[in-house]
């Protein structure tokens, strides 16, 4: 169920609703709608996990394969 790992990303890293909204569709209202039960189609919820796993791994990246990434 989307609203339950929203909750979880929220929780994790301490991230407000509505901030959490506009970062990965342009809704601050998403997560209040979801909350109060809210369906989004196939593709939002897509796109919302997919934000999830992006910010995570951006989050995850050390600061040493920072530096290995941008010498070429």
């Amino acid at each position: 169920m989307l609203i339950r790992s929203v909750e979880k990303f929220l929780r994790q890293h301490k991230m407000p609703a509505t901030k959490f909204g506009r970062l990965a569709i342009q809704d601050p209202r998403f997560v209040l709608d979801l909350r109060m039960g809210r369906e989004p189609r196939d593709r939002t919820e897509q796109r919302i996990r997919g934000f999830m796993a992006g910010f995570e791994a951006a989050r995850t990246v050390t600061p040493a394969a920072q530096e290995t990434a941008y010498v070429a």
